[in-house]
């Protein structure tokens, strides 16, 4: 009479419990799925500002360009340039043009510097920076064939 037999898989290597090892991975991959949120939310908020003043620099360049006077150049660009940040969502908290009029001449040229300060403070990413500041330069050039005062 033979004795009890055992069977053994191959490849079974006893029973191992793997309860609580979900919990373990979802613990540690929480803090690293949020990071990666909130720096798709850091640069989308950038880049959304960055477009903001290219197209509030584009505005303002073309308003400085067109009206009678060096003088009259930098409030028509300021005028000019501030619906377009205002219209859009507010990620652009500090914004700032510069109007060079010193070319402003039949044949010249205006240049309009726009620059926007972005808060990133209520994202509280490590290691990010509170604000940052995107600027644009436009060049535009003034008709030849016209009189400026």
């Amino acid at each position: 009479m033979a004795g009890p037999r055992t069977v053994r898989l191959e490849g079974h290597r006893g029973h191992r419990d793997h309860r609580g090892s979900l919990t373990i991975e979802l613990v540690v991959l929480t803090p690293i799925i949020v990071l990666f949120v909130l720096l798709a939310l850091a640069l989308g908020r950038f880049e959304l500002a960055r477009e903001q003043v290219v197209g509030a620099a584009r505005a303002a360049v073309e308003a400085a360009s067109v009206v009678p006077s060096a003088v009259a150049a930098q409030p028509a660009a300021l005028a000019a340039a501030q619906p377009v940040v205002a219209d859009q969502t507010p990620s652009c908290i500090a914004l700032n043009v510069s109007t060079d009029t010193s070319h402003f001449v039949p044949g010249g040229y205006v240049r309009v510097t726009v620059s926007c300060q972005i808060d990133y403070a209520d994202l509280l990413l490590p290691g990010f920076p509170g604000h940052a500041t995107v600027q644009v330069v436009e060049i535009a050039p003034i008709d030849p064939f016209r009189a400026v005062q």
